[in-house]
C-alpha cells in the first residue's frame, strides 16, 4: 500500500512537471500567425525558487550556494526504508560513470522529515553514499517552502510504532542558474539517466 502511495505521488508530481513543461512549450512558440502580437517567455517551467535551509555541516544555505553549477536534487528522509537509499545508491553509480564531470555538479538530498533529520544525522547518511553528496534540512516551515517551490508532494503517515513519510520520488535536475532542466524518474533506465546527467553537466 505504501509503495502504491509513493508511486501515486510520483505520478502526481510527473503530471505537474509535464503540465508545467507543456505550458512552457506553449508560451515559448513565439508569434502566433495572424495574432499581430508577440508571446514572450523564458521557456522554463516554474519549478524551483528561493530557499533558506541548513546543510549537513550546520551552515545556512540558500539557492545562491548552488548557482554556478548544475544541481541534482532529491527529496527524501533518512528513515526511508527503500526509495531513498535506492535512489542515492543509483545516483552514486551514475556519479562514478560520469567521472570527473560529476565534480562539477551539486548533488543534494533535501530532507522532508526535519523532525528526525538533524544536520548531524543527515551528514552521516549522505556521506555514506558519496562524499560529494550534500544534505539540506531546516525547520518545518523552511521544508514546506522548498517543497512547495519544487512542486514536491509530501505526506506524513502515522504508523503503529512511529510515522513515515510519503514523498515524490523523482530526482530534479536544475541548470547552473537554478532553472528547471528535467527529472529522473524512480528506477529510470540507468543509461537514459546517465544521458540526462551528461546533458546537464554540459549545459
Amino acid at each position: 500500500m505504501r509503495r502504491a502511495r509513493i508511486v501515486l505521488l510520483a505520478g502526481a508530481a510527473i503530471a505537474v512537471l509535464a503540465s508545467a513543461y507543456a505550458a512552457s512549450l506553449v508560451v515559448s512558440r513565439g508569434p502566433v500567425a495572424g495574432s499581430g502580437g508577440l508571446v514572450s517567455s523564458t521557456g522554463t517551467a516554474a519549478i524551483g525558487g528561493p530557499f533558506s535551509m541548513i546543510d549537513d555541516r550546520g551552515e545556512r544555505v540558500t539557492e545562491a550556494d548552488l548557482t554556478g553549477k548544475p544541481s541534482v536534487i532529491f527529496f527524501g528522509f533518512t528513515y526511508c526504508p527503500d526509495v531513498c537509499p535506492t535512489t542515492l545508491f543509483e545516483l552514486t553509480a551514475l556519479m562514478e560513470r560520469l567521472g570527473s564531470s560529476a565534480d562539477d555538479v551539486n548533488f543534494v538530498m533535501v530532507s522532508v522529515d526535519p523532525e528526525r533529520d538533524t544536520p548531524e544525522i543527515l551528514h552521516e547518511y549522505v556521506k555514506a553514499f558519496d562524499q560529494r553528496f550534500r544534505g539540506f534540512t531546516g525547520t518545518q516551515e523552511e521544508v514546506d517552502r522548498i517543497t512547495e517551490a519544487y512542486k514536491v508532494q509530501v505526506e506524513r503517515v502515522e504508523t503503529e510504532q512511529s510515522y513515515t513519510m510519503n514523498h515524490t520520488a523523482s530526482v530534479y535536475l536544475m541548470d547552473s542558474d537554478n532553472r528547471f532542466f528535467g527529472t529522473i524518474s524512480y528506477h529510470e533506465d540507468q543509461n537514459a539517466a546517465l544521458a540526462k546527467l551528461e546533458r546537464l553537466a554540459g549545459a
